[in-house]
């Protein structure tokens, strides 16, 4: 029998509603949460609903475990605070850098018990290691969500539900129209290593790479069976020896498809342990290499967008588009992520630049090439 035509009729059963609240919250990363904490100190009965058993997402449980500049671009005029701020205020370990495009490297541990801290302060109901895995309409107005945990399923009403899912899988389930872009970003599976490589330095032309591991993959990958990338690491603080490595992208997979995402899963793990193998076998013979921490989940980058009634993209950003929310500031470059040739840097000023998996520096100027004036003004806050 072909699975994929078949199918089993759930008999009807009544589902408890376990919870009733004014805004629901679906999806704990960094920014579900805020919305749930902004919701709760308007005076809203709030509750949040996670399937990991933590907080802040990709800043977590991905480890990627920095956020970028708060001032504009000659670092005077503060353009990003609110709980963004706040919380960085909060942690006892974070390394801010200093200057123009300074960040914020924190301890994601750290973070996710800050997280918690914080939703209960403002009395936040919490659901952790619960899914969505539905909801019930009246007509385009969603009444309650269906969710399973422990407790077997259930259903949380809400006069008003925020998708943080990061897929959209609430929009999903409306059958709102969606799309997907030409190049899907490949998702990173970021890990905790021991051991840098910098000693190794010398061996390698760092004009054109950055990082001593990613160039040991790229030199010796084909005798580990693992394709020539790209990436990044930064010391954790307050953690002395570790660094969070980004440098193991999964290409060609729709992580909002469970099967491909399962495996991406999967790959991912499979090329940390490969680049720490790499190290102990052609890396400094006086460290030790080790492979500490992966991520809980993958990062994921890019998979539906939904045609909803704002929009926000990557455009409207460096073009310095301002909307009265204040969603879209920020003086980070746009990274963009290809499937096939490196990582694009693209700057307000129209300039980017492109390094590719052989190494190569190449320079370009994306106003241009995209047909955006040049009088359209540089973002400046």
């Amino acid at each position: 029998m072909n699975s994929s035509k078949s199918f089993i009729v759930e008999p009807a059963k009544n589902i408890p509603v376990i919870y009733e609240a004014d805004v629901c919250v679906v999806g704990g990363s960094c920014t579900g949460v805020f919305a749930a904490v902004r919701a709760a100190r308007l005076g809203a009965r709030v509750v949040i609903v996670e399937c990991q058993n933590s907080f802040g997402g990709v800043a977590t449980n991905g480890l990627v475990s920095v956020w970028h500049s708060f001032y504009d671009m000659e670092d005077k005029k503060q353009v990003i605070a609110g709980l963004s701020e706040e919380i960085l205020e909060r942690l006892d370990d974070v390394d801010h850098k200093v200057g123009p495009g300074k960040s914020h490297f924190f301890n994601p541990t750290e973070l996710k018990i800050e997280l918690d801290q914080i939703l209960k302060e403002e009395n936040v109901k919490i659901y952790l290691h619960t899914y969505y895995s539905g909801l019930s309409c009246d007509g385009n107005k969603i009444d309650a969500i269906f969710v399973e945990n422990k407790n077997g399923r259930g259903a949380i009403k809400a006069k008003f539900f925020i998708d943080a899912t990061g897929d959209g899988d609430l929009c999903r389930d409306l059958g709102i129209e969606s799309y997907t872009n030409d190049n899907i970003q490949p998702p990173s599976s970021v890990y905790i290593m021991q051991g840098t490589g910098d000693a190794l330095r010398p061996d390698f032309n760092m004009d054109n790479i950055e990082d001593v591991v990613t160039a040991m993959i790229n030199k010796y990958g084909k005798e580990f069976d693992i394709e020539p990338d790209w990436g990044w690491d930064n010391f954790i603080p307050s953690i002395n020896g570790l660094r969070f490595r980004s440098d193991t992208h999964v290409f060609n997979m729709m992580c909002a498809d469970a099967d491909q995402l399962t495996e991406a899963e999967i790959i991912g793990r499979e090329k940390m342990r490969k680049a720490v193998r790499i190290m102990r076998k052609y890396g400094d013979p006086s460290e030790t290499y080790a492979l500490v921490a992966a991520c809980s989940y993958i990062g994921v980058r890019d998979t539906y967008h939904y045609k909803t009634k704002y929009k926000a993209n990557y455009i409207s950003l460096l073009t310095g588009e301002k909307y009265d929310d204040n969603i879209m500031n920020g003086t980070y470059n746009i990274d963009v992520h290809s499937q096939d040739n490196g990582i694009s840097f693209m700057q307000f000023d129209g300039t980017y630049t492109t390094k590719t998996v052989d190494g190569e520096t190449l320079y370009g100027n994306w106003r241009q090439e995209m047909g955006i004036s040049p009088d359209i003004p540089i973002p400046t806050y």
